[in-house]
């Protein structure tokens, strides 16, 4: 009996012991799934954190252009503490102005700092209304968030499927040319400069009295070293001291134009982010344009410097000279652009312009 007593006893006690374990393997297998579930959960998380593309037209790693894009990729992953995380794409890193441009409506790339194309919508040619603002105060009351530009401009980048944050100015452009410059519209007779491919880009060149070739910003290099033009009428000086000064030898700013880039976004990409998302790309945005506002001037003065150091000859044509370029250009230009982008547009436009 005592046997058989001890003997049951150690069935028991084996069998607890058993329990013990499976129970033991249960609680283990349990944490092993709930680790796997977290682990499968934070992966799907990784997996569908936000990448954005951005992109410039215009700007090389270290230019002002390409350094305000990757600015506001870095304060769009910092404001973000890393989740939503930005690819930056450089200066015909995926192709020239308009392939770009293409890109960013089509939604392969999610934002944008560009010159913006008129492909889609001549309305954007207001951005190009020759000798609109005459000085810099009137130019950044103009496109300050609340200008009158840049309200018509946000209304226009919504029908394109683009959002629109606002600009990026530069300041006003002039006319780089090799072995002649023209002070006057006789001077420019027998002058071939390359304009950009937008409309009324080339118009504005011909009614200040120059021959043109509307040229992708790509191939303007080629253009000047094989003679296919004189010069170049697109750009403030930055652009024509840092690619062009070994072929370029005067500097006209002739103000047809003031410059701005623009920042934005694909408006699908823009409704596919959260509210929260939103606020950090737009906040980012804002931070960017301000810095530029506040740059914009004394960046320019800079590189016009910078252009005489080496070798550049640089004219800045009396107001009356500026005048004379700006009547010429109001009388021939602005009727075509009455037919262009509509005339209720442009009766804004009028309204509002710097007298003369």
């Amino acid at each position: 009996m005592a046997a058989s007593h001890i003997n049951d006893n150690k069935w028991k006690t084996l069998e607890k012991r058993g329990n013990y374990e499976m129970k033991s393997i249960r609680v283990t297998m349990k944490s092993l799934l709930a680790a796997t579930a977290t682990t499968a959960c934070l992966m799907s998380a990784s997996a569908q954190a936000l990448t954005l593309k951005l992109a410039t037209d215009s700007g090389t790693q270290g230019s002002p252009a390409g350094d305000a894009l990757k600015k506001w990729g870095e304060l769009i992953e910092q404001k973000s503490g890393g989740a939503i995380e930005t690819r930056v794409y450089y200066q015909n890193e995926l192709g020239g102005q308009q392939e770009v441009f293409d890109l960013h409506v089509a939604g392969d790339v999610d934002l944008m700092l560009n010159w913006p194309m008129t492909s889609y919508d001549k309305r954007i040619g207001v951005i190009y209304t020759p000798y609109m603002t005459l000085s810099w105060d009137e130019a950044l009351n103009a496109y300050s968030p609340g200008g009158w530009v840049n309200n018509l401009l946000g209304g226009i980048y919504q029908d394109i499927g683009l959002k629109f944050f606002g600009p990026w100015p530069e300041g006003f452009n002039g006319v780089a040319t090799r072995g002649k410059y023209a002070m006057n519209i006789a001077d420019a007779e027998g002058l071939k400069v390359r304009t950009m491919t937008v409309f009324p880009a080339p118009q504005t060149m011909q009614a200040l009295g120059y021959q043109t070739a509307a040229i992708d910003w790509g191939e303007v290099y080629t253009a000047l070293q094989t003679g296919v033009v004189d010069g170049e009428a697109g750009n403030v000086i930055y652009w024509d001291y840092e690619y062009f000064r070994d072929s370029l030898d005067y500097y006209v700013q002739t103000k047809h134009f003031f410059m701005t880039g623009v920042l934005s976004a694909n408006l699908d990409a823009w409704d596919s982010m959260s509210d929260d998302e939103k606020k950090i790309v737009s906040d980012a945005a804002i931070e960017i344009m301000s810095d530029q506002f506040k740059a914009a001037k004394e960046q320019d003065e800079h590189y016009i410097a910078e252009a005489q150091k080496a070798g550049m000859k640089y004219f800045e044509p009396s107001d009356e000279q500026v005048r004379e370029f700006a009547k010429a250009a109001r009388e021939k230009v602005w009727p075509q652009m009455d037919q262009e982008i509509g005339s209720e547009i442009m009766d804004t436009i009028r309204t509002n312009a710097s007298p003369l």
